[in-house]
């Protein structure tokens, strides 16, 4: 793929690479302690640390727990002191743990930063009392960090039978295959309530589509949400367009905009495949798009809606959205007669992104709902798609 300038930009966000855990630093295994290991306590394994309890524990092993449950002895002050420098240095809560701790000593940590202090030996129902509540805390944290990191990216087609449908659909398995490396999941919206069939596209037969999302109302929920998605193979969650045309203003701009906000607080990144005719709704969404994605053909016609399509987001105050523009079937030949000025003078900017001509390939790849990589690894537009995944998770400051 031909990058003119995607002009990229950085942004926090970073997930999990694996499941946070109860992390115990214990001095040795005694008693019902052994049936600690491999256990889980409120939903989060524990992971046994055997170490004196005198020795430094490095911050940086305590960034990733849920809590951790520090040893201290009443008759070694270094100890004690070694958890006080700790509840200093990290956010993680810690619970101390000791054999018959004096109240005194109970006092001196709870004000040094504990959030507990348990007996020592440790069992289970001790445990899971002190740790439930610091893990509904860190339950909800996270829930709110997943709602602020969830990202949306509106589609615009330049025009209809541009190819956008079967590009996204290309796009979207791969990006989901990415980012399952990183336990990010990927969702497809199709908002196109009367023409969309990616669904089908991906030779998928949902049972369930958005349309039952817009009946459900008030009984919209994480719950609804999930039982609506189909999945591919790839991982990608899909929510399908309904299945019989509904009228564009028939649809509730508030509640389509619920639905949304839903998708983005349960998945890391959503796509949303808009129709060709503008709405309300689709406007209110592109509003609150992290980025935008404009597919248009790199011909005089398609550069002249793209170029409506531009002005038309301006009209409205979304002249700052970081929209991308992408020149879908691309032929090398085309450089020849429509050349980088002409595209900065007809759109006020240039193409971000090119996907090659393929038109075989891309047709096998959705006839049998597969990644065109699985067909032919090293073509061109193959290569195009991973330089467009790549350049749209450095615009939404995902890690790869």
């Amino acid at each position: 793929m031909s990058v003119i300038n995607p002009n990229e930009t950085n942004k926090s966000w970073q997930a999990a690479k694996r499941e946070a855990a109860v992390q115990l630093y214990l001095s040795g295994v005694e008693g019902d302690s052994a049936d600690l290991i491999g256990a889980r306590v409120a939903g989060y394994p524990l992971s046994l640390n055997v170490i004196p309890v005198t020795d430094w524990i490095d911050p940086e092993e305590l960034a990733s727990a849920t809590t951790a449950v520090i040893q201290v002895d009443a008759d070694a002050p270094a100890s004690i002191k070694r958890f006080q420098k700790l509840a200093q240095a990290v956010e993680t809560p810690l619970i101390a743990a000791a054999y018959d701790p004096p109240l005194s000593l109970v006092r001196s940590l709870i004000k040094m930063g504990a959030h507990d202090v348990i007996p020592l030996p440790l069992n289970i129902e001790d445990l899971e009392t002190s740790v439930a509540p610091v893990a509904d805390q860190a339950s909800q944290r996270h829930s709110a960090a997943a709602a602020a990191n969830g990202k949306l990216v509106s589609v615009i087609k330049g025009s209809s039978g541009g190819g956008a449908t079967a590009l996204l659909s290309q796009l979207t398995i791969g990006f989901a295959q990415n980012e399952a490396s990183f336990s990010r999941d990927v969702c497809l919206m199709d908002l196109d309530v009367q023409f969309g069939d990616i669904a089908f596209q991906m030779g998928l037969r949902p049972k369930l589509s958005l349309f039952d999302l817009l009946e459900a109302g008030a009984r919209l929920d994480g719950a609804l949400l999930k039982s609506v998605v189909t999945e591919h193979g790839t991982g990608l969650k899909v929510i399908a367009a309904p299945a019989d045309m509904m009228p564009l203003e028939g649809v509730s701009n508030d509640h389509l905009l619920q639905i949304v906000d839903l998708a983005t607080k349960q998945f890391g990144t959503v796509f949303v495949d808009l129709p060709s005719n503008w709405t309300n709704w689709s406007l209110s969404l592109v509003a609150r798009s992290d980025l935008v994605l404009l597919v248009t053909e790199l011909t005089v016609a398609g550069l002249n809606r793209a170029k409506r399509q531009l002005k038309l987001l301006e009209s409205q105050d979304l002249a700052s959205l970081d929209v991308r523009i992408i020149a879908n079937r691309y032929d090398k030949n085309q450089a020849r007669t429509i050349r980088p000025s002409d595209v900065r003078e007809a759109l006020g900017r240039d193409i971000s992104y090119t996907i090659s001509n393929d038109f075989p390939l891309m047709r096998a790849a959705i006839d049998r709902g597969v990644p065109i990589s699985d067909i032919k690894r090293k073509s061109a537009i193959a290569k195009d798609l991973a330089v467009l995944d790549a350049g749209i998770a450095a615009a939404l400051g995902l890690e790869r």
